[in-house]
């Protein structure tokens, strides 16, 4: 089966125009979408559950008399824990065990408060504090992932926050037995079986059922997506994620076929996900090509991988491993794995990746289930810029001040300097005043 993925070479004239193309996606929701889902969220916001009720019978084919009927409770996550086989309940606490250990190393490194007493004798810091409610956004129905709820409830925890409310479609009223044994796993304290924007709109403006939250996390459809950006200042929210991507570095001595894999468990995403090799070995490349082709017959997703490696896979021929460095800090891809007999020589090089995978034995697929280190991860090129999930963004900081009587003649002198020039002149005034006569 020949699978036409892109080969290209640092080499050829026209690497950098073929190169963007591969990297091309466009970003912009559908007008149609943009415009359904403001009309939802306007609908949501003004006639509250009501409205949740109506969309949630329209496009998950759940007709339900009142939100209570939506609701699961504890009973249910429990039986759903009780429900799944032996192996399945130990996987979900073993991986949630690894990712609360993860997380509670990460709430000592960066989550603390801090604070410290100048010269002056005047106290400088900052406090921090769980948000009060966070609503977590679980997909469901076909793509149902117990992995991504453990990913976000759990730091949540971690973190401090007191309530956790969960919203996962169930259309045809179909539960996810493993969504909800995770929700028990994890600790999640309420729960609604509705999705889309309407379940997006309930969390962020609140209804007579549906608690007002602080925060939104968890990935969704594009419907989802739109809804979580217009929302974003009422409330907060992760990122706005685009398709998934794997970036391998390999200098050859990984076995092609564990690479070959590797690619797949992106590509089986989506046809919008992107999988790209980069390695200075032309033969390794070629070996890896044809390692795709022999497994690709043997994926239940073959259809969805092939459209997927074709329409935005690349196999890249470097001339070296520093290129290739080079070229993935461009790329700033959301996983990036060192498939190198050396990874610790190569990653001092990596500046922008969401998480970095060392060594032969590391695969992508350990990291989203059960590593540790969070899932939820930037896309897109945003890895530049942004960072994974984590206990940071189930809190929020607050500076604290203490100005000492000796501070205030200091800092005051400073402070009317500037406040005049700024033509401020109760802020003058105000720091005058703390001056000794």
């Amino acid at each position: 089966m020949t699978v036409a993925v892109r080969r290209l070479a640092t080499t050829q004239p026209d690497f950098e125009p073929a190169f963007q193309r591969v990297l091309h996606w466009s970003a912009e929701t559908d007008d149609a979408i943009e415009s359904r889902v403001a009309a939802i969220l306007t609908d949501v916001r003004e006639r509250g559950d009501a409205a949740v009720l109506e969309y949630t019978a329209r496009f998950d084919a759940l007709e339900a008399a009142s939100m209570d009927a939506l609701e699961l409770r504890q009973a249910d996550f429990a039986a759903a824990f009780e429900a799944i086989t032996p192996a399945q309940r130990h996987a979900l606490q073993q991986a949630a065990a690894r990712i609360r250990s993860y997380h509670e190393r990460q709430l000592e490194a960066c989550g603390r408060s801090w604070s410290y007493c100048d010269e002056d004798g005047s106290l400088l810091g900052q406090k921090v504090t769980p948000l009060d409610r966070v609503g977590i956004y679980v997909p469901g129905g076909k793509a149902a992932y117990p992995s991504s709820l453990l990913m976000n409830a759990v730091p949540a925890h971690v973190a401090g926050v007191p309530e956790i409310v969960m919203v996962v479609p169930t259309p045809g009223g179909e539960r996810n037995a493993l969504v909800l044994a995770a929700a028990h796993v994890a600790g999640v304290s309420r729960a609604f079986t509705i999705g889309g924007a309407q379940a997006v709109a309930a969390l962020a403006y609140g209804t007579a059922t549906v608690p007002k939250v602080d925060k939104i996390t968890g990935p969704g459809n594009a419907y989802v997506a739109s809804a979580k950006k217009r929302v974003f200042g009422m409330v907060g929210i992760d990122m706005i994620a685009g398709p998934s991507e794997i970036l391998v570095l390999a200098d050859g001595s990984t076995p092609a076929d564990w690479v070959a894999m590797d690619l797949f468990s992106q590509a089986e995403h989506d046809e919008l996900a992107q999988s790209i090799l980069l390695c200075p070995d032309a033969d390794y490349i070629a070996e890896v090509q044809r390692e795709i082709e022999r497994l690709l017959p043997e994926m239940p997703r073959a259809a969805i991988i092939r459209a997927s490696l074709e329409g935005r896979g690349a196999l890249i021929h470097t001339r070296s491993m520093e290129e290739a460095c080079e070229i993935s800090n461009r790329i700033a891809p959301e996983h990036l794995e060192i498939s190198s007999s050396d990874p610790h020589r190569w990653e001092p090089l990596l500046r922008h990746a969401g998480a970095i995978f060392l060594g032969a034995y590391t695969s992508e697929s350990l990291g989203d289930y059960c590593a540790g280190p969070n899932h939820v991860l930037p896309t897109s090129g945003t890895a530049r810029f942004s960072s994974p999930l984590g206990v940071y963004d189930f809190q929020k900081r607050s500076s604290l001040i203490e100005v000492s009587e000796r501070g205030a003649q200091t800092l005051g002198a400073i402070a009317i300097e500037l406040a005049l020039g700024e033509g401020l002149q109760a802020h003058a005034r105000a720091a005058e005043m703390r001056l000794r006569s």
